[in-house]
């Protein structure tokens, strides 16, 4: 199993029970999470030695936050304690044709007013396999701009292969900020979370202009990858939402010139779809780090995806041996 260590914030989020607006709510279920948090969280579940980085405060909101990250088997050696609050989100669920809505309380958290970065580096890299991060931590402010790129260039030069997720958060800054960003980490990047949209909007790649949906998803890898040969592997999810209670799911790879696609899953009905995507990514990632071929990679990590919709909160909840249960049984049979 692989050494891997993830970085960014974790937070708190309060959310509303199906059918009940926030304007109105007397109640809030409380979850933590956040996206590295989360792909750290399925690696643990799968087995693999994983560490999360981040800084929360030194009260009873950081020290839930730690025993969250045990209680999956997170290292949390290196969440460190400090600053002035945790960062929050408030969660509307959606139901039906009315999509979940997210308000932001995170401005001014201990992990966002961050200046520099307060770990040990040296040690924070050791014998580390991958470094995952997401486009959500340069989002956070200037100074993260500077750092992020700084921590991977460290990360590289301790001989981490690189994993990122654009994860674009339009609430968090612009679709200008946000490209000029990412532009500048790829030339580091050997296994990048990207789509269509990610690559009109931020790898100024020109608009696939045919009428065949396979060739269209093969051209955006294509052409992401000429931009950035260094990226060995792309993935993505194809997401068909009829409603916020139903979406179609498959999951798409590029490697080495090659177009991989799952089958697709019917998840109806979607209990919460919030982590969906860091399932996906921590479902790549195991497989990356199990060198399974990438068809089964592909497989693998949308099957995790499908049942992260299943279950509440921000994280995976699902061990190695019950997403592959779930691919060979197929769905809703009962397991006895």
């Amino acid at each position: 199993m692989g050494k891997v260590v993830t970085l960014g914030e974790i937070m708190l989020r309060f959310s509303t029970d199906s059918g009940i607006r926030i304007a109105q709510t007397e109640a809030f279920t409380a979850h933590y999470g956040g996206g590295e948090a989360n792909v750290a969280v399925s690696l643990a579940n799968y087995g693999h030695q994983v560490a999360f980085a981040s800084k929360v405060p030194d009260n009873a909101l950081g020290e839930a936050v730690r025993k969250h990250l045990n209680r999956y088997g997170v290292d949390t050696k290196h969440l460190l304690k400090g600053g002035p609050r945790l960062g929050s989100y408030y969660l509307e669920a959606g139901v039906g044709e009315r999509a979940a809505s997210v308000i932001y309380d995170r401005a001014g958290s201990s992990f966002a007013v961050m200046e520099t970065a307060e770990w040990n580096i040296e040690e924070l890299f050791s014998g580390c396999d991958i470094f995952h991060i997401s486009g959500i931590t340069p989002a956070l402010s200037a100074a993260w701009r500077d750092l992020t790129l700084v921590l991977i260039k460290a990360a590289k030069q301790a001989g981490c292969l690189i994993s990122f997720d654009v994860n674009y958060r339009g609430k968090l800054w612009s679709r200008e900020e946000a490209g000029k960003s990412i532009r500048t980490i790829l030339p580091y990047v050997d296994y990048c979370s990207a789509g269509k949209l990610d690559a009109q909007h931020f790898l100024e790649v020109t608009a696939y202009n045919g009428d065949s949906e396979e060739e269209e998803a093969s051209y955006y890898y294509r052409e992401m990858q000429k931009k950035y040969p260094n990226i060995s592997v792309f993935y993505s999810t194809k997401r068909k939402v009829h409603s916020a209670s139903a979406n179609e799911l498959i999951g798409t790879l590029w490697s080495d010139g090659h177009y991989y696609e799952s089958q697709c899953h019917l998840i109806d009905p979607i209990i919460d779809r919030v982590g969906g995507g860091d399932a996906f990514a921590g479902g790549v990632l195991h497989g990356l780090l199990n060198k399974d071929d990438h068809q089964k990679v592909i497989n693998f990590a949308t099957a995790a995806s499908a049942l992260k919709h299943t279950v509440h909160g921000d994280c995976n909840q699902f061990s190695q041996e019950e997403v592959e249960s779930f691919l060979a049984l197929g769905s809703g049979k009962i397991i006895r």
